[in-house]
């Protein structure tokens, strides 16, 4: 029932309001990134087709560089070890050794290439359909062509630092967590595979596409509703859930 100090078996404890300051007070890059978002929709001008076509643009680019970003790990961590090296190996061992792990980081990025860069191409032929982009007085609809993916990476690249701000969480370098006790097994089951949180944006991008489709064609289109959408997509939810201390400042 402390709040902090000593109790009756002399053991020191945390204050109790400790961790969930610290939680929050690392949220407002996310408040920044929320803010930010509006205001690159609000001086654009934009619509439903804005939205819908620059969360899919930003969707694409951040999941692919977690992508990178994860596939890598081990490239770096051994080209960051032979760097500290100070042994007498030999170079072209060094050397074969790094173009194993890079070439196994080649691999991986190409498959997540087509399969990850697949689920966007579909996505993008249903959203030219229903959003079609217009190039110099004409929209085409269907299979989008390259002049339209141009056009979308010329609109909406301004979102795109915004969208790497709310996702900064996976390009950190990993905490070391090899507890094996109930609640950091349970913080790593939750966290799940790294590889998977592009993919988890993608099914949020979805959901909110749909909710604008479904807003465009019921004619509820407008600024209060776009600011309510965009406060659930940079909302930071994993600060919701329990984190442990040594967690806390891995959110900051």
């Amino acid at each position: 029932g402390l709040r902090g100090g000593t109790d009756r078996k002399g053991e020191v404890n945390e204050p109790a309001t400790s961790a969930p300051r610290g939680r929050w007070a690392g949220a407002w890059p996310d408040a920044l990134a929320f803010t930010g978002g509006l205001a690159v929709a609000w001086f654009g001008g934009w619509d439903t087709t804005d939205l819908v076509w620059s969360l899919w643009l930003s969707s694409l680019t951040v999941g692919f560089a977690m992508i990178f970003w994860i596939l890598s790990r081990p490239l770096r961590e051994v080209l960051g070890g032979m760097s500290r090296d100070r042994t007498a190996a030999p170079l072209l061992a060094k050397g074969a050794v790094a173009a194993v792990f890079a070439l196994g980081t080649l691999l991986g990025l190409a498959f997540f290439a087509v399969h990850f860069g697949g689920f966007h191409y579909v996505h993008s032929v249903f959203l030219n359909r229903f959003f079609p982009i217009e190039i110099a007085g004409r929209t085409e609809r269907g299979f989008p062509t390259a002049a339209v993916y141009a056009e979308v990476v010329r609109r909406y690249w301004l979102f795109l630092p915004v969208a790497f701000l709310a996702e900064r969480a996976a390009f950190r370098p990993p905490v070391a967590d090899t507890a094996v006790d109930a609640a950091a097994i349970a913080r790593r089951k939750a966290a799940g595979e790294p590889l998977m949180l592009p993919y988890r944006n993608v099914i949020r991008m979805h959901l909110l596409i749909f909710f604008f489709a479904f807003a465009h064609f019921a004619k509820l289109e407008n600024f209060a509703v776009y600011t309510v959408v965009y406060a659930v997509y940079f909302f930071p939810w994993r600060l919701l859930g329990k984190t442990a201390p040594s967690a806390v400042a891995a959110v900051m």
